[in-house]
């Protein structure tokens, strides 16, 4: 045989070697955190369920979902284990308070090297981005209407340009 038409099914055997690879190294790695399960962890099942590890056993895990709650699972409906943190920000609502650590400023002055007072200082004119005010506009179209009226008389309905 040809070595060219070779090439496709050597390339089609490589690729599945390798989706087969990665799919059981998932497998392995989803073992294992079902094996490190213990008692007092937040999971989240594969139907989407918060609970607490309560118990575990060989294949089964006792979970408590609430108050007077307790359910029963295999091992392998638990699809993630929690940290602390995450599961009380996705069960009680409790956020891990970053407000403290970090002091961001309300405006992006602080972040340039020269102050904003130092650009007024050296030249430069602020640019106004914002739109005018209601008052001011009226009094603008008033003059501009003025200086219109000044250079051609307006005409009426019955005025005409024909003589």
């Amino acid at each position: 045989m040809n070595t060219l038409t070779l090439l496709p099914l050597i390339v089609l055997i490589a690729a599945f070697y390798l989706m087969a690879r990665s799919g059981k190294k998932r497998q392995q790695q989803a073992a294992a955190m079902r094996n490190e399960l213990q008692p007092g962890s937040g999971v989240r099942t594969i139907g989407g369920m918060y609970a607490t590890v309560k118990e575990v056993s060989e294949d089964t895990v006792l979970l408590d979902a609430g108050p007077g709650v307790d359910l029963l699972f295999a091992k392998n409906a638990i699809g993630a284990v929690l940290s602390d943190d995450e599961y009380n920000r996705i069960v009680h609502g409790i956020e891990h308070d970053l407000k403290s650590d970090v002091d961001v400023p309300d405006d992006a002055s602080s972040l340039t090297d020269e102050p904003a007072d130092a650009a007024a200082a050296s030249g430069e004119h602020a640019v106004d981005l914002g739109k005018k005010d209601a008052a001011e506009e009226p009094a603008d179209k008033a003059e501009t209407a003025d200086a219109a009226s000044d250079e051609e008389p307006k005409k009426t309905e019955g005025d005409s340009d024909a003589k």
